[in-house]
């Protein structure tokens, strides 16, 4: 039980590192980026091709997964994004539905339609025993890694000058103009963090969740579930829905394999009748 608990705990807040960039800019910026998947893919790409042609070590590959998405999500918001603020939200659905087909394209071509596949260091290889029960070294890295970025991230937005920018220019953007914040910095700023924060997820999920061009869509519907379960109004819903959902699927996998992702769905919908407003979110 305790194995299946620490696999699902790892899971989730790898699916929370994942999600926040999508769960930041629907929730802040108001901006529904369903290509939120195509940067983790790249992510992905960027360990795995480096891992396996250059021998770059799994370690020293991270701060590219994070930098190369981060400044293709920059300069996406600076050139595409940015034209779809006003927008309304089918318009940005359409649009970056289309972003993940191209990228999947992108990604077939350049790389091929097969799964990338590495060899994890032997330090994160095996099982470490506590007790009776043998938990994975890479679950128990994941759990550190994620629960540090997710720490990190809630200070950030809640705690620097960032953060109390990006939410002024988020509640009035006009009257933030006019103080003198930089809003359209601050936007580019915020996807070049989200886009390089699911690049990272990409990166340390390889190994559970593997990596191929249909990336994207197989995980899209997993990161609308985290944003719209937890909802938009912080970044703590968000993570309790992503631990949830990580357990869930789990322990639907260990117990029920037949039925395994009928019962993300079923708890996603029991979640949305009993708290429509998220799972700390406000009634209006």
């Amino acid at each position: 039980m305790l194995t299946i608990l620490v696999d699902g705990v790892a899971y989730g807040m790898l699916l929370f590192v994942l999600a926040v960039g999508l769960s930041v800019t629907m929730g802040l910026m108001n901006f529904v980026n369903l290509a939120h998947g195509a940067f983790a893919m790249l992510g992905g790409y960027v360990t795995a091709l480096l891992m396996s042609r250059a021998g770059v070590p799994f370690l020293a590959t991270l701060p590219l997964a994070f930098l190369i998405p981060a400044l293709v999500g920059a300069a996406a918001e600076r050139t595409l994004y940015r034209q779809l603020y006003a927008r309304p939200h089918l318009d940005q659905v359409l649009f970056s539905i289309g972003l993940i087909y191209m990228a999947i394209a992108t990604a077939s071509w350049l790389v091929g339609p097969q799964q990338q596949l590495i060899s994890l260091p032997g330090w994160l290889q095996g099982r470490i025993t506590l007790g009776e029960v043998g938990i994975g070294r890479y679950r128990l890295f994941l759990i550190v890694v994620c629960s540090a970025l997710a720490l990190g991230l809630q200070l950030a937005l809640t705690r620097t000058r960032l953060g109390s920018l990006l939410r002024a220019a988020v509640d009035d953007r006009r009257t933030a103009r006019g103080m003198g914040i930089e809003v359209g910095r601050i936007f580019a700023a915020t996807f070049a963090l989200g886009s390089g924060l699911a690049g990272l997820g990409g990166a340390l999920g390889l190994e559970l969740l593997g990596m191929e061009p249909g990336f994207p869509l197989r995980f899209m519907a997993f990161f609308l579930i985290v944003v719209a379960v937890g909802g938009t109004e912080g970044l703590a819903g968000p993570f309790l829905a992503a631990l949830l959902i990580g357990i869930a699927d789990t322990a639907g996998k260990y117990y029920l394999p037949g039925a395994g992702a009928f019962l993300i769905y079923l708890v996603m919908i029991a979640a949305l009748v009993l708290r429509p407003q998220g799972l700390l979110g406000r009634r209006a």
